[in-house]
């Protein structure tokens, strides 16, 4: 199992890295690093999430027992509360950690289910919750989109409810459209990716899904009048803004705050990142596939760079927002620039490389007590004891 694990953890370690570069070259939004960073990166990361369950409960073997339930759960309330505590220091950054903790607890009924079972739910949460959100969305007195939840959320009952929305509905990472990442990564964590037959099916399921969600999209767009349509809602607006439409349409295609407007359901054609369409879900959960699938298959050897990141994921991930919000207290517009923001993104990722590389023996301090807690909090009942 250790080429498989070195696998996910690299896998797990090029997401962090990409969110890094989404975070800290804030400036170079539209260049080509950026955008295949942005969305893809976060949703890697949500779909190893899955994986890590899997693994956590005995991989293709299945192993869910109640004390690994009951560990899960823990991990789940120390990850929400890690969340809380990061969206109260990031100056910038959406804090995704809130999200994965409740996306945990949510998958706990299907730990059990079958690869099958787990990709067609998946599957067809895709389909539908992108439109569930816009409807419900649409009620809303006003559309709005982004954001965490911080601990500022649990001073009354009234900002406790728009926490929740925010945090199942409207915000940066919405549970209601990222339950399918999560199912989708139990699935390829049930299969046993030591097998290159299984690695090459899953690869090829990325590749369909990825075909099916971006080819989908721009066909919807540019050959069966989506972007017209787009154009068409957008105009009044360019109007009374003085906005041109075309700068409009540009902006929306560079990426979203985690869900669609509610101008149009045309909206729901794009696939641009943070969108929470269908045809985003599909194409960003293909590439998570491939690249998993093509981690797992190359030696432990070439991967130890990354997958020493990806054993520090969560250190790393609570670091660097900590080390962001310190540069911009100490120097405001440090990252304002495109060129200054890659070359920041190459000095975190050289340092978080060769700290990981250097720590690699050990589990990191978050990884330590979001391991040993749980192993505290849930211990095996003892056997008992007979005369």
């Amino acid at each position: 199992m250790a080429e498989r694990v070195n696998g996910v953890d690299a896998a797990r370690g090029l997401a962090v890295l990409g969110m890094v570069l989404t975070h800290v070259a804030v400036a170079a939004a539209g260049t080509v690093p950026f955008t295949v960073a942005a969305g893809r990166s976060a949703i890697l990361f949500g779909v190893l999430a899955g994986v890590s369950l899997a693994l956590a409960t005995g991989g293709p073997d299945a192993r869910v027992t109640p004390r690994a339930r009951g560990r899960i759960a823990v991990r789940s309330a120390l990850l929400f509360a890690l969340g809380l505590g990061l969206a109260a220091v990031s100056t910038g950054p959406m804090v995704i950690l809130c999200t994965y903790a409740l996306l945990f607890v949510l998958a706990l009924p299907a730990l059990r289910w079958r690869p099958r079972s787990l990709l067609l739910t998946a599957l067809a949460w895709a389909v539908v919750a992108p439109a569930a959100s816009f409807l419900l969305r649409s009620t809303f007195p006003s559309d709005t989109a982004g954001g965490s939840v911080s601990p500022g959320d649990l001073t009354s009952w009234g900002a406790a409810g728009d926490a929740a929305v925010r945090l199942l509905l409207t915000g940066a990472y919405p549970v209601l459209t990222w339950v399918p990442f999560v199912l989708a990564g139990l699935a390829i964590g049930r299969l046993d990716l030591r097998s290159a037959a299984v690695r090459i099916r899953v690869a090829v399921a990325g590749l369909g899904a990825a075909v099916a969600g971006y080819g989908g999209s721009r066909l919807a767009l540019d050959v069966l009048g989506g972007r017209a349509a787009i154009r068409a809602a957008l105009a009044p607006i360019a109007a009374q803004t003085g906005v041109p439409v075309d700068q409009l349409t540009a902006v929306l295609e560079q990426g979203a705050l985690g869900t669609t407007g509610t101008i149009t359901p045309a909206f729901l054609l794009v696939a641009t990142p943070h969108s929470g369409t269908t045809f985003e879900i599909l194409g960003s959960a293909g590439v998570a596939a491939m690249i998993i699938a093509g981690a797992c298959a190359l030696p432990s050897r070439v991967l130890v760079p990354l997958s020493a990141v990806g054993r520090l994921a969560a250190s790393v991930y609570v670091l660097h927002i900590v080390a962001i919000a310190l540069l911009d207290g100490l120097a405001p517009g440090w990252n304002g620039r495109p060129s200054t923001g890659f070359v920041a993104t190459v000095v975190f990722a050289a340092v978080i490389l060769v700290a990981a590389l250097l720590w690699r023996h050990r589990r990191g301090p978050v990884e330590w007590v979001l391991h040993t807690l749980p192993e505290a909090v849930v211990r095996p009942r003892r056997a008992a004891v007979t005369a």
